[in-house]
């Protein structure tokens, strides 16, 4: 056995969160970690996107959401700040400081979600997330909006929740710029920074919550060198593969990886 499971008891009460927590029996499972979340990564370093998306359906197959959820919200603070530095020139705040404002209000509602709601639950809406907006790109879903600012406050409100409740804040705002024709390299600048300020703001929520603990503070460290190397590679990889290539593999793996989540939680495997 990879990970070392958590009884349903255990995963009952947030108060037991220090039981509910990734434990590394060896390096060879540091390894398997440190693997996935550096594909991740490197994904997230050539596209701005993609790094929850990636990791999370893959970790939660094997361990209970909540802690995963945490690591993974602490390392893409890190994972955005290495990306906007490339990219920070073509940053606009002015354009999305609506979408942060909602989003901030919408991530409370989302994390008492994460507090309350069933494991299982929880992967099979983790896993429709990822794959509905998987298939949405790859259908080439386009129908602009007019009216620009008075749309980014409901996407602002769904992508906080689900930023409060699965870590993963890209589907509904992804969507929209690629839906509104947003040039690339503005749009991966102003994705990055809108999770960037996101998550920012989602810490204190989880502080509070019970959901960051001392065991997984030192899990998300020692899983940041990989995350670290992932995310350096991917910027520099930016500038010689095509994106537009990679992109759509990527969103493939992104949709096996989310109806497979979508099993784990009914139970078919």
């Amino acid at each position: 056995m990879i990970f070392k499971r958590v009884s349903s008891r255990e995963r009952g009460s947030i108060h037991e969160a220090d039981r509910d927590v990734i434990i590394f029996q060896s390096p060879e499972i540091i390894a398997v970690c440190s693997l996935v979340i550096f594909l991740a990564a490197l994904n997230a370093g050539l596209t701005g996107i993609g790094y929850a998306l990636i990791s999370l359906p893959i970790l939660i197959i094997f361990l209970p959401p909540k802690p995963v959820v945490s690591i993974i919200l602490i390392l893409s603070i890190i994972l955005n700040l290495i990306v906007l530095i490339e990219a920070r020139r073509s940053v606009d705040l002015r354009r999305i400081w609506t979408l942060i404002a909602a989003g901030v209000v919408g991530m409370p509602f989302g994390t008492h979600l994460l507090k309350v709601a069933d494991v299982n639950l929880l992967k099979v809406l983790i896993g429709a997330v990822i794959t509905g907006f998987a298939l949405a790109l790859m259908k080439g879903f386009s129908r602009k909006v007019k009216h620009e600012k008075l749309a980014l406050l409901p996407v602002g409100l769904t992508s906080g929740f689900l930023n409060g409740a699965t870590a993963i804040c890209g589907p509904p705002v992804i969507l929209f710029f690629t839906n509104q024709g947003m040039e690339k390299q503005a749009f991966r600048a102003n994705v990055v920074a809108y999770f960037l300020i996101l998550n920012m703001f989602t810490i204190p929520y989880f502080i509070l919550n019970g959901l960051i603990t001392p065991p997984i503070i030192q899990a998300s460290l020692t899983l940041a060198p990989a995350m670290i190397l992932g995310a350096v590679s991917g910027i520099i990889f930016s500038r010689r593969v095509r994106e537009d290539i990679f992109r759509r593999i990527v969103l493939i793996i992104v949709a096996l990886t989310g109806l497979f989540s979508i099993a784990a939680g009914l139970r078919l495997l």
